[in-house]
């Protein structure tokens, strides 16, 4: 991962194609019981005999890393920003099994803040698909072909009391890309992120996203859909809350802090 990074910041400046490409990403993995511990720590989940629903995101990030850091990708990867996530998890699935994974970008389109393009990933176990995302990415000031991006999913924000009240340390960002593979430098180091306008390092946007799902554990079906947006920056360290509401067929939830809401989503 830092030497995708290395090779996108480099080539960052230079010419840029005006569309996708048709690459499809693949690879075969089967995790291990070691590495799912190790995020289901830091994330907060229970150990369990199946992964996350948020884990098979980690699996197919460094696929989209691959895709976005190419010269034939239309956008630089240094300063996109994740703007929304949806996943779906169509049946539990087992520590161990053999999974394939597939990732390609689709919608690309002009914003009116630059461009956006969303990265789509699917897990499938044997011929079945079991997993599903779709990552969208915004690139201020990009430019993008005619056309108008598509909108981001309907997601309330709860204004409840908290649920809970989380302590992030300033260690948080080098925790999960431990675990992760997300090096992005925005999250390791307060100078690297104070070279891209930060005050100091942020969260990254799927910890925050896991860490509010397993608050919910024990309360979920085995298959959903989780989608959230990323409103504001979560700042390190900080104590964000945590709120939740039920609603019919799921839960609506958000993080937020004295600067604002940093996640809104929704489980169902």
């Amino acid at each position: 991962m830092i030497g995708l990074y290395a090779k996108a910041a480099a080539g960052a400046v230079l010419p840029r194609p005006s569309s996708l490409p048709d690459t499809v990403r693949t690879r075969t993995v089967r995790p291990t019981v070691g590495r799912v511990a190790d995020y289901a720590a830091v994330c907060g989940f229970p150990l369990s005999d199946v992964l996350p629903a948020t884990f098979p995101h980690v699996l197919a990030f460094g696929l989209q890393m691959e895709l976005m850091a190419a010269r034939s990708f239309p956008l630089a990867l240094p300063g996109l920003v994740h703007v929304a996530n949806a996943i779906t998890l169509h049946r539990a699935i087992g520590l161990g099994e053999e999974l394939d994974v597939r990732v390609h970008a689709e919608r690309f389109a002009a914003h009116a803040r630059g461009a956006q393009v969303d990265l789509v990933s699917a897990v499938s176990a044997g011929d079945t698909v079991v997993w599903e995302g779709r990552s969208t990415y915004l690139a201020r000031g990009a430019h993008a072909p005619t056309g108008v991006a598509g909108e981001l999913p309907e997601v309330a924000t709860p204004e409840g009391p908290a649920a809970a009240s989380w302590a992030l340390g300033a260690d948080l960002g080098r925790r999960y890309a431990a675990v992760s593979g997300d090096v992005n430098p925005i999250h390791l180091n307060p100078l690297t992120a104070k070279a891209f306008g930060f005050p100091r390092t942020i969260a990254h946007g799927m910890w925050t996203a896991a860490h509010a799902l397993a608050a919910l554990q024990g309360r979920l079906p085995e298959a959903l859909t989780y989608t959230v947006l990323f409103r504001k920056p979560l700042l390190l360290p900080s104590r964000p809350e945590l709120v939740t509401e039920r609603v019919d067929g799921g839960w609506d939830l958000a993080v937020r802090s004295r600067a604002g809401v940093h996640l809104a989503g929704s489980v169902r």
